[in-house]
This record gives C-alpha cells, structure tokens and sequence, in this order.
C-alpha cells in the first residue's frame, strides 16, 4: 500500500488527474527537478535532496493554507507529468496558477488541459479574484500557454526571497476576464 497523498482536493478532467503531492512522486518529480532544460525558467537543476525538499513544501502549502501545486498525473498511464496549480507563497506579488512540466510530457496539451482546471478551482473553489503567471521574459512556450489562456502581460515584477534576482514578467487575469475566456476555449 503506497503512503497517501497530502490532504487536499482531486481534480479530473478528460486526460488528467490533479492532486496533492504523493510520495510515489518523488522518482519522477527528482527526475523533473534534475532536468537543466525543464528547469531552466524556475531556477534550475536540483540534486535529489533539494527536489526532496520542495516537493515536501509543496504538500506542506496544501496542509497548512489549501493551496499549492498539484502533481498532475497522465490517467492513461498512471504516470506523473508535472505541477500545475494555485500557489501563493508568503511574499509572493499575487495568487499565482504555475505550471512546470516533464519533458517527456511537453507538446501534447497537457498544460493547457491542467491550468484551465487550476484556473477554474482557483476562481470557483478558492474565490480568488484575479490570478497571476509569473513568468520568465525569455520563456516563451509559458508566454504562449498565458496567452491562450487569455492573460496578459503586466509588465515586471518581483518575487521574495530567496527569489528577488529572478527576472519575471506578472502576466493575469482577473475571474470576470476568466469567465469570458474560459468560454471562448470550450468552444
């Protein structure tokens, strides 16, 4: 028997599950962390002991606030892919939907598929207002995933510490923007 997920929500949509952290995560979510491409735009390659570490913050954040990144697992498969959710860190410029995937999961819609569930629980589930994509301005497959799904670009912003040299664009949108636009992508 496998130890549990952190407590927290199961989002499914058609291709995809969304939950909480698992310790069954760890292998891939080490392998993820280790990756200097798929790690390129939030702070680059971790050894095993620091993946540890985040993912073991992230299950955290859903055990003490109810926010933090889902690991987002292929149903076809059973295999995680990524993290894709709400998170708002202490200090953080805004409520943040983030997403970061596994390589071998790129270019297969499968981000699109999970931010649009993460936007719709941030905005239905959690009440936020408006949302935010902190993002990388050399990052461009992240700025076109902002784009379709209808954000803009704010312009720079600043994350805390150990954070505050990054350099990231805050692209958003507010629940009223995500209604019209989540309409237009179930079209």
């Amino acid at each position: 028997m496998s130890p549990p997920a952190a407590t927290g929500p199961i989002l499914h949509t058609a291709r995809l599950i969304l939950r909480p952290p698992a310790l069954e995560d760890f292998e891939r979510w080490a392998d993820f962390q280790a990756d200097p491409e798929t790690t390129r735009f939030i702070g680059g390659p971790q050894a095993p002991a620091q993946a540890w570490r985040a993912m073991m913050s992230i299950a955290g954040a859903w055990a003490l606030s109810g926010v933090g990144f889902f690991s987002v697992i292929e149903k076809s498969s059973g295999q995680w892919i990524g993290r894709i959710g709400p998170w708002f860190p202490h200090g953080w410029p805004g409520h943040e939907v983030g997403w970061s995937l596994h390589r071998d999961a790129m270019g297969k819609g499968y981000a699109l598929e999970a931010a649009v569930a993460s936007l719709d629980y941030a905005f239905d589930v959690l009440g936020w207002d408006d949302v935010i994509h902190a993002i990388d301005p050399d990052n461009a497959p992240s700025q076109n995933l902002a784009r379709r799904l209808g954000s803009v670009n704010g312009g720079p912003g600043r994350l805390p510490p150990p954070f505050e040299d990054a350099v990231v664009d805050l692209w958003g949108q507010t629940r009223a923007d995500w209604t019209r636009n989540r309409q237009r992508l179930i079209r």
